[in-house]
């Protein structure tokens, strides 16, 4: 059955952001509480006595005698805010209840044993739901819900339905999986890094080499970096270009014997 714990709180006057955090500056826990038609109230709790009380247990099956201003009532907490970064609360939620009323809570499932499958075939046990939603009288709310899994091989699956929980009704869908046995997972291979994939060396380009093209590569290689090689010079002419015919006038004009140039 669930446990009973008993903390002492005090009414909070002051609402809002601003109050909330003055009373965590003072060492306190925000809380508000709720249920069966009463007004929410604003509440404030030791933070360190609310820890105190709160390890070692399910918080949201277990049972708070919460003492308010000297009247002590029965709640559940229904919700616990911590800090984003650290392991602070920051706020809690509690619901009041009656005995003699039932109520809806979550009780987490507890996988018992060590699968077959899992002990003679290297297989992995799996628990996809960790808690189901029950029905139950308050003195009823069990601590938490147990599940054997003893038997289980691989390939094998335990549902909601496999579980028996005493004096509660049961209000998560039957067919949920609760736990399964899979095949052991294959190493991964590790795909090749992309420096790698670059070393792979280009298939070379092979074409046949047409008539000229060889000649020209090696008078462009002969004429280096800055440009085409030069014609070698002939004997009798200038470098580069051929000695005129005789007979024939060049294209520079001769200077006139005894006179000026015009």
């Amino acid at each position: 059955m669930a446990k009973n714990v008993s903390l002492a709180a005090s009414a909070r006057q002051a609402t809002g952001k601003g109050a909330a955090r003055q009373a965590r500056f003072r060492g306190k826990v925000p809380a508000v509480i709720y249920g069966h038609g009463r007004e929410t109230q604003s509440l404030e709790l030791e933070s360190q006595a609310l820890e105190k009380a709160l390890h070692g247990i399910e918080p949201a099956s277990t049972i708070i005698d919460l003492a308010v201003d000297g009247k002590t009532v029965k709640t559940l907490i229904r919700e616990i805010q911590r800090h984003p970064i650290r392991p602070d609360i920051i706020h809690v939620d509690f619901y009041e209840i009656h005995a003699s009323e039932k109520v809806k809570l979550k009780v987490p499932v507890h996988l018992v044993g060590s699968p077959d499958g899992v002990r003679n075939a290297g297989g992995v046990l799996d628990q996809v739901t960790r808690e189901v939603e029950i029905e139950v009288l308050p003195e009823n709310i069990p601590e938490r819900v147990e599940l054997d899994v003893t038997a289980l091989k691989i390939g094998d699956s335990l549902h909601v339905r496999d579980l028996t929980i005493a004096n509660a009704k049961l209000l998560t869908e039957a067919d949920l999986t609760i736990a399964t046995v899979v095949p052991p997972r294959a190493e991964e291979v590790a795909a090749p890094s992309p420096e790698a994939a670059t070393e792979v060396a280009e298939p070379e380009l092979i074409r046949k080499v047409r008539e000229g093209e060889e000649e020209e590569g090696e008078a462009a290689a002969e004429g280096g970096a800055g440009g085409p090689a030069k014609p070698e010079a002939k004997a009798g002419g200038a470098a580069g270009a051929a000695a005129p015919p005789k007979g024939e006038k060049t294209d520079k004009a001769e200077k006139p014997k005894g006179g000026k140039e015009s």
